[in-house]
């Protein structure tokens, strides 16, 4: 065997190395279990969204802003870029192959003593290859981050994704609360009107005094003051959703009233660990950290030498008839070697630097863990709170009803006076609000837990 062909054999031997750490994913303090209480089974995270959001009109929504949403489309973009980039990165990995291919006619100088000016044609073409070999694995760890980057992007698209569901249902859910809301103002304001001409016909003969009928109009004008500011609340979200959706604003059709019925007593979340494999922005956090790793053996590979092998051939005449001959073929094989020698620990520093920037994106993700644990945690007490708040909250409602009819009663018969009236009606309209707020908080309160635990695509 020749010594090139030894040499050429024994490459991928002195390319095995890669300097620089290999990645794991780090210690995280993980619970066995959640602090709140939740459901057992299977997490609710593992279902699809159109499952969780078990609402026609809202599914269509969902569907028409995951194709519509700049940000998701901005974010599919990133993933291609992404993709490119590991792409054009990888490629160092491998041989160049180039091509060149020239042709000309020169006179040379007649005052140069000694030497004869002459004209000549001159036509050349030839193909080279280069090939750095990756002795130290600088080009296989930079191939490694730009994966590593790839994986963050996608996750972040996916992030992306989700938070636009969650967005949409959230707001969708609001829309139908405010709905309830307007419905109890104007049903309200009906009743107090009918109450203020009864009170005005009373007045007008006699039977009530002026201040009853003043009361009266108070607690009319608050009901009519209501309903424009619920109208314009619904403008507001209604906008809200339609820019979510890719739309200029328009009216946002409606489904499903809200119903407690379609909500479960206790939501399944899962293992705390579930997390770390299923939340797109743990796994993007994880992948970042991934990534700057990887640039550490960059940095370290910099330090050393680098060894490049370089291969040329063609064919090259002064005359076109004569470039196909034998004697026109040429060729070179070489190599070279270079490294640093002194720098003033430049090469040192950059070390340094990308190391401390490894423990910054550590640290980050061991943050984005615990904020992922918070975030269930919340999100568990809300869904737990909200359902008892708005248990009482109807109990409320009744209890109010029963004493409104009562008091309307004692003061038709004359056993009390107008302002325990208004008083009892007044704290009914506010409980009405409030059960139908209660509700929508258990909605939303739903769909932050469902975001919270990652769900909403498959890792």
């Amino acid at each position: 065997m020749s010594r090139a062909s030894i040499v050429l054999l024994a490459l991928p031997l002195l390319a095995s190395c890669a300097l620089g750490p290999d990645f794991t994913r780090p210690d995280v303090d993980t619970p066995d279990a959640w602090r709140q209480p939740a459901g057992t089974g299977e997490s609710i995270a593992t279902l699809d969204w159109w499952m969780v959001f078990d609402d026609p009109v809202l599914q269509e929504l969902i569907e028409t802003a995951l194709a519509e949403n700049r940000d998701v489309r901005i974010a599919a973009a990133r993933v291609d870029e992404a993709a490119a980039v590991l792409g054009f990165t990888r490629a160092d990995q491998f041989p160049s192959f180039r091509y060149d291919a020239s042709g000309g006619r020169a006179k040379t100088s007649d005052a140069i003593e000694g030497v004869p000016g002459t004209t000549a044609n001159q036509y050349q073409a030839e193909a080279t290859v280069f090939w750095e070999i990756d002795l130290w694995g600088r080009l296989r760890r930079s191939t490694e981050s730009a994966r590593a980057q790839l994986l963050a992007t996608e996750a972040s698209q996916h992030g992306v994704i989700i938070s636009l569901v969650a967005n949409i249902a959230q707001l969708y859910f609001t829309l139908s609360d405010l709905d309830d809301r307007l419905a109890i103002s104007k049903r309200t304001l009906k009743s107090r009107g009918a109450a203020t001409d009864l009170i005005d016909s009373r007045f007008k003969g006699g039977i009530v005094g002026e201040l009853d009928l003043h009361q009266a109009e108070i607690e009319e004008a608050g009901a009519a003051a209501a309903v424009p500011a619920f109208e314009r609340q619904i403008v507001q979200v209604e906008t809200a959703l339609a820019v979510l959706l890719g739309r200029p604003p328009a009216a946002i059709p409606r489904g499903r009233p809200l119903d407690p019925a379609r909500l479960a007593a206790t939501i399944p979340a899962g293992l705390p660990s579930d997390l770390l494999s299923r939340r797109p922005d743990l796994i993007a956090a994880q992948e970042n950290a991934h990534a700057q790793m990887a640039r550490i053996g960059v940095a370290e590979a910099l330090r050393l030498p680098t060894l490049s092998l370089t291969a040329a051939g063609g064919l090259a005449s002064t005359d076109i008839d004569d470039f196909t001959d034998s004697d026109a073929e040429f060729w070179s094989v070489g190599g070279s070697l270079f490294g640093p020698i002194f720098e003033f620990g430049k090469n040192k520093r950059r070390v340094e630097i990308e190391r401390a920037r490894t423990e910054q994106a550590v640290l980050q993700y061991e943050s984005a863990v615990l904020s992922a644990f918070s975030d269930v945690e919340n999100a568990l007490a809300a869904v737990n709170t909200y359902a008892v708040e708005y248990t009482e909250r109807g109990r409320q409602v009744e209890a109010a009803r029963a004493a409104a009819r009562l008091s309307r009663a004692r003061y038709d018969g004359g056993v009390t006076n107008y302002l325990e009236v208004l008083d009892i009606e007044r704290s009914l309209f506010s409980a009405e609000l409030a059960a139908s707020e209660a509700l929508q908080n258990r909605y939303v309160a739903l769909v932050q837990l469902y975001l919270a635990l990652g769900g909403g695509w498959t890792p």
